[in-house]
Formats: structure tokens, C-alpha cells, sequence
């Protein structure tokens, strides 16, 4: 079990080694809450993740920027204060825009197994 109170600051921070530009916290880990647990993601402008499918369904709180996120064979603009619905299984990617403010999300997922593809752009 983790503590109940943590913070950021004492949390490790990792580099997304598909990613461009794009770092991860665990903030809470699996097994830690009822059936879930919660990651952030850093993007630096310019930044991102390429197209990638994960095993599980993601959902997704903007906290700041702007970015392009492609899921399926669309593409939303999402921006703070956005939520994102990723079903799994669904092909999904993102562009960090805005300027020189990086793109920053929450992400819950369900405490399942999990497998991520690379998928060919």
C-alpha cells in the first residue's frame, strides 16, 4: 500500500522512450486504489507520442497546453480543462502545440494488463 498523500516533487519522473520530448510519473500504482491508478504525462512543445495502441482504456484530463491527439481516424484538438476518452484497442497519437507552454495530462487507466504496439504511421 502507498501513502495516502504524495507529491509530485517526491515522485520519480521517466523519460517515454517512444516518445519525443514526453516524460511519466506514476502517481499512484496499480493495486494502490479500487481497480485503478492515475499517470502524468509531460509533453514539451513540439513533443509527443507516435501512433500506438495499448491493450486498455485510458481516460485523460488535460491540466495545460495545447495538442493534437489522433484517436482512430480522427483528430481532436485538446487543450486544459479537456477530458479524453481512449477505448482500448483504438490507435491513438499526440502532437504537443502552443507555443513554448508544455501539453500535461492526468491519466487514469484500470489495474489490468496492459500491452502497448507500436503501429506504423
Amino acid at each position: 500500500m502507498t501513502d495516502p498523500v504524495r507529491h509530485l516533487r517526491d515522485l520519480p519522473i521517466e523519460p517515454v522512450k517512444a516518445g519525443t520530448g514526453t516524460t511519466r510519473q506514476l502517481l499512484t500504482e496499480p493495486g494502490a486504489g479500487a481497480g485503478f491508478h492515475i499517470r502524468r504525462f509531460v509533453m514539451e512543445p513540439g513533443g509527443g507520442m507516435p501512433r500506438h495502441r495499448n491493450a486498455i482504456e485510458h481516460q485523460q484530463y488535460v491540466v495545460r497546453g495545447v495538442a493534437r491527439v489522433g484517436i482512430g481516424d480522427e483528430t481532436f484538438r485538446v487543450e486544459a480543462g479537456s477530458v479524453v476518452h481512449i477505448p482500448a484497442g483504438s490507435a491513438h497519437w499526440y502532437t504537443a502545440e502552443g507555443g513554448d507552454e508544455p501539453f500535461e495530462f492526468l491519466c487514469i487507466v484500470p489495474d489490468a494488463p496492459d500491452r502497448i504496439e507500436l503501429l506504423e504511421e
